[in-house]
């Protein structure tokens, strides 16, 4: 069992667990469940640079603890003020350190910016999780869905407000993933089944996403000059975590990045 499996098995486990401790129609009745949502989507193709998506990310089963002695009210804040175009946080206790503690406390302290629920999404019960805790955004992972179930759970998270964010990592997956219950194509650069990166993943896929959807590369951005050569192929957004947890002050390293990626494309307008 790979550590892709062991992920879900015990994700389908706290599924389990949360609907007996909080129905749905509890869920409903949580104050940010009715909500208006702020579109991620349209931040990202309205744009006419490159923009992250800046995570809040505690550890991951790769990496063990990333960076421990953080609040994420301050690092989400401090990434809004160096120019985040929108916030990911992880939901995941068991294997990456989040919380819905997290998330609320990153989603009271940026009311009106975009944010991605970071989440093993298997069932429907947990599109509710995520309205109910004010996400505007969930991801669905291609390699942990049959295309059926991934296809039912977009048109959920649609019906209840929610952007989707597929995530794929290679030809195959977003073959047969793509749809119209998506609104954003992520490229994970990273393995999941063995970690590895190799951003020539974004390269490569990038003429096989359909311009109708918003392109985003995720994992193993590291500098401005790969964001730029990324954002040749069409890729508008850039999920970044890890790069900024590692750092002690994660919002000072996205606020450099950004002073980085506009030395460059002054330098280099063919860029933009």
């Amino acid at each position: 069992m790979n550590i892709l499996d062991k992920i879900i098995a015990r994700k389908l486990e706290e599924i389990t667990e949360s609907k007996k401790l909080r129905p749905v129609s509890v869920l409903e009745k949580e104050p940010l469940f009715s909500r208006t949502t702020v579109s991620l989507a349209s931040a990202l193709k309205n744009a006419s640079s490159p923009q992250i998506i800046s995570e809040f990310k505690r550890k991951s089963p790769s990496k063990g603890i990333i960076n421990g002695e953080v609040f994420p009210e301050i690092v989400t804040a401090d990434y809004v003020k160096a120019g985040a175009a929108g916030l990911s946080v992880l939901t995941d206790h068991d294997f990456f350190g989040g919380s819905f503690d997290d998330f609320l406390k990153a989603r009271h302290a940026n009311p009106f910016v975009p944010m991605l629920r970071k989440d093993f999404i298997v069932d429907e019960y947990q599109l509710f999780e995520a309205r109910s805790i004010g996400a505007d955004v969930i991801l669905l992972i291609a390699a942990c869905l049959e295309p059926d179930k991934l296809n039912q759970l977009g048109k959920t998270a649609r019906e209840l407000g929610l952007e989707v964010l597929l995530e794929v990592h290679n030809a195959d997956e977003l073959e047969v993933s793509l749809g119209e219950n998506i609104d954003m194509v992520g490229v994970n650069n990273r393995n999941l089944k063995t970690f590895e990166t190799s951003v020539e993943t974004s390269v490569v896929l990038s003429e096989q996403i359909p311009d109708s959807f918003v392109k985003i590369s995720e994992s193993g951005l590291k500098d401005a000059e790969t964001i730029l050569h990324l954002y040749k192929y069409g890729y508008k957004g850039f999920l970044i975590g890890e790069t900024f947890m590692k750092t002690v002050n994660p919002g000072t390293a996205l606020a450099d990045l950004q002073n980085n990626l506009t030395q460059h494309s002054n330098l280099n307008p063919q860029f933009l």
